[in-house]
């Protein structure tokens, strides 16, 4: 079955930089694009970032624009999202996911906090 793990989030100081990692299996990787979607304390989800098959990168969320990137290495059937300077509205759970049989699927999330 799809499994997405995310790992990489934690505690970092406005100005830090974070990479995280979304590892996928159950499914041909390289096929599929990808997405990190965050949700904030209070707020719906967002999408952040996309990147499809053939390594087209798309950014959604404006706030993220020239700090935050994604990538994903097919080899290793990850994808990871770059985030520097952080900013203390960044801090939110940061899902991946993929469309895959036409059911969305997500990872557990991982907790990014930007805070002095």
């Amino acid at each position: 079955q799809v499994q997405l793990v995310e790992s990489g989030g934690g505690l970092v100081q406005p100005g830090g930089s974070l990479r995280l990692s979304c590892a996928a299996s159950g499914f041909t990787f390289s096929r599929y694009a990808m997405r990190w979607y965050r949700q904030a304390p209070g707020k719906e989800r967002e999408l952040v970032l996309s990147i499809s098959s053939s390594g087209v990168i798309t950014t959604y969320a404006e706030s993220v624009k020239g700090r935050f990137t994604i990538s994903r290495d097919n080899a290793k059937n990850t994808v990871f999202l770059q985030m520097n300077s952080l900013k203390p509205e960044d801090t939110a759970v940061y899902y991946c996911s993929t469309l895959w049989g036409n059911y969305r699927y997500w990872g557990q999330g991982t907790q990014v906090t930007v805070s002095s």
